[in-house]
């Protein structure tokens, strides 16, 4: 049965009501939406990320046990706050291990290797995070809109 198949919402607003059965009948039916949240991020990282999906998944449950007291709105609202939460671990991530001033894991070539290269790059997860905050002191909504549609490609 399909995540939308289930009374989500219903479940949703026990455990924010404080019921644990809820939260623990909740996992299994969106424990799938959220691991294809997950590899949607996962693809955007850099290749031989020490994070997989899976553990990607389960840090956000462990960040998501502390918010059991969000008044959460309905499943679109669980989802959406899931998904910033997997964009934050990957962002925390990153900054703890210095990827966007010092190079972190950076593969280090030649002059001559370079030339092989692929001039395509991907998406710098911190510099876009950045990016959103100084939006968002602009204008809030419109730093939302693009957060909402750079985690929707």
């Amino acid at each position: 049965m399909t995540p939308a198949g289930h009374n989500i919402t219903g479940l949703l607003t026990a455990w924010s009501a404080g019921d644990q059965e809820a939260f623990d009948k909740l996992v299994p039916i969106v424990y799938d939406e959220l691991r294809r949240i997950a590899r949607h991020y996962m693809e955007r990282e850099s290749a031989g990320h020490p994070l997989q999906a899976t553990a990607l998944v389960h840090e956000t449950y462990i960040r998501l046990i502390d918010a059991s007291r969000v008044h959460w709105q309905n499943r679109a609202h669980f989802f959406a706050v899931s998904a910033n939460l997997m964009r934050r671990i990957l962002v925390d991530y990153a900054r703890s291990h210095k990827y966007a001033k010092r190079g972190g894991d950076a593969l280090h070539v030649s002059l001559d290797d370079g030339a092989l290269l692929s001039r395509e790059r991907a998406p710098d997860l911190v510099a876009l995070d950045e990016a959103l905050h100084a939006l968002a002191a602009l204008d809030a909504r419109k730093s939302r809109v693009v957060e909402l549609r750079f985690s929707a490609d």
